[in-house]
């Protein structure tokens, strides 16, 4: 009788410990997946508002902008400790050694995108202005802290 319940606790903590370990690969996929997802459509936003802002067509420039902004806010969640690695990731190990520069970078992009949207309109040469305020912020994170191509 002992023997039979020491098995199925056995079996129990087996299935709960496979359950945890497939689960939890399960979320660092999700995670890193999540994070190259937020990545490429600010990419795919960027580009975008750089033909509005091209076109002086501010309004509909403005939603993207925020989104982008709101999307490097979201990325300062993107990168826990257990997600350095796997699932294709082009993170290098120097964001988890720089967290509290990437995190200000992530931070400052996000701003520079709110400072973008209020100041569009007024600017003399809103491609400048652009290229400073989101590419700038681009360059920088692509050439310390993602693989290159």
């Amino acid at each position: 009788m002992k023997n039979k319940i020491l098995l199925i606790i056995f079996v129990a903590a087996s299935f709960f410990n496979t359950n945890f370990i497939a689960h939890s690969e399960e979320s660092i996929e999700d995670i890193i997946k999540g994070r190259k997802a937020i990545f490429s459509n600010n990419a795919k936003l960027a580009k975008r508002v750089n033909i509005l802002l091209r076109n002086f067509e501010f309004e509909e420039a403005e939603p993207f902008i925020l989104e982008m902004s709101k999307n490097y806010e979201n990325l300062l969640n993107y990168f826990p400790e257990n997600s350095k690695e796997g699932y294709g990731t082009e993170a290098l190990p120097i964001i988890w050694e720089e967290k509290d520069a990437f995190n200000a970078l992530m931070q400052k992009a996000a701003d520079d995108m709110l400072q973008l949207a209020k100041v569009m309109e007024e600017v003399d040469d809103i491609q400048v202005t652009y290229k400073k305020l989101m590419w700038s912020n681009c360059n920088a994170c692509h050439s310390r802290y993602r693989k290159p191509h």
